[in-house]
């Protein structure tokens, strides 16, 4: 009796250490196919971004202007003041995200100069534009917020206005013109009905 329990035993201790060195050797060769990721990770809610935290940019590969590289960015986080209940005081969950516009190379020039016309608060004096967030409890989610609103200042920088044709000048001209012809009639009209309306006495 002691003789069998004691195989069941060994054999289980075999069939875990086998499961276990599995698992270790998945990780060690890359396999991470089945590894778990949180629906708050950087990968899932921004997932067009390069998030090599450890290297810098200046590669041979060209950046497009809708990607930011998050590598480029300072990123903090601090205690929010926003929706998470007393767990907000105990928590750094607000979202900080700063980099110098002038040196921002992956933003064409003539956009940072409309970034920084545009956008003067948000630029400290050691010129860096600070973008901050603070509306969810979790981190990732502010961060993602951060982010989205520097794409969308690059986006909103990037709009060209389609320059006039001499036609539309010509249009708009006469259509100012014609607006004020228009008014000055009504002025004479109202100024000849308040004369007719005066009384004169003798």
């Amino acid at each position: 009796m002691a003789a069998s329990m004691l195989r069941r035993v060994s054999v289980c201790a075999s069939r875990f250490s086998l499961g276990s060195l599995r698992i270790q050797a998945g990780f060690l060769h890359g396999n991470t196919g089945n590894e778990f990721r949180s629906a708050h990770s950087l990968e899932k809610i921004y997932p067009n971004s390069s998030f090599n935290y450890g290297s810098r940019a200046g590669g041979g590969e060209q950046q497009t202007d809708s990607d930011i590289p998050i590598e480029r960015l300072t990123i903090t986080y601090c205690r929010s003041s926003g929706p998470g209940g007393q767990n907000v005081n105990k928590v750094n969950t607000k979202a900080e995200v700063r980099f110098h516009i002038q040196t921002a190379d992956w933003i064409p020039e003539d956009v940072r100069q409309k970034i920084i016309s545009q956008h003067t608060n948000r630029i400290n004096r050691s010129g860096k534009l600070i973008v901050t967030s603070e509306v969810s409890r979790y981190q990732m989610r502010n961060l993602s917020d951060c982010l989205h609103k520097i794409r969308d200042m690059i986006a909103a920088a990037s709009v060209k206005h389609k320059q006039p044709s001499q036609e539309d000048v010509a249009f708009r001209r006469y259509r100012i013109d014609k607006m004020n012809r228009e008014r000055l009639q009504q002025k004479k009209m109202h100024s000849a009905v308040k004369q007719s309306r005066r009384v004169e006495f003798d």
